[in-house]
């Protein structure tokens, strides 16, 4: 086994914490009116955690027969993809202005 690999998931723990709080912060932000996000948003961070939930329940429920770290790298993964995408495409939406 990868003697850093527990060391590289935590990293990934911690940076999608970071990605979730920036995203909380900007999609609140964005409901008050004050950061520019797509009126389809609240409808897409509702459909997203539903979808995040099913893939890391058949990733991990697989996973798990490989090894306890590798079904948590797998469960964790869609919703690192999210949390990453999310944060990204929110704050470039942050250096438009406002029409």
């Amino acid at each position: 086994m990868d003697p850093f690999r527990v060391w590289r998931f935590w990293i990934d723990m911690a940076r999608m914490g970071a990605e979730a709080q920036a995203v909380i912060g900007m999609r609140t932000l964005g409901m008050a009116g004050l950061w520019p996000v797509s009126p389809a948003e609240t409808t897409r961070m509702v459909q997203e955690k539903a979808d995040a939930w099913n893939e890391a329940v058949h990733a991990g429920t697989a996973a798990m027969l490989a090894a306890p770290v590798a079904a948590a790298e797998a469960a964790m993964k869609p919703y690192r993809k999210r949390t990453r995408a999310n944060a990204r495409r929110l704050s470039r939406r942050g250096t438009q202005r406002k029409a």
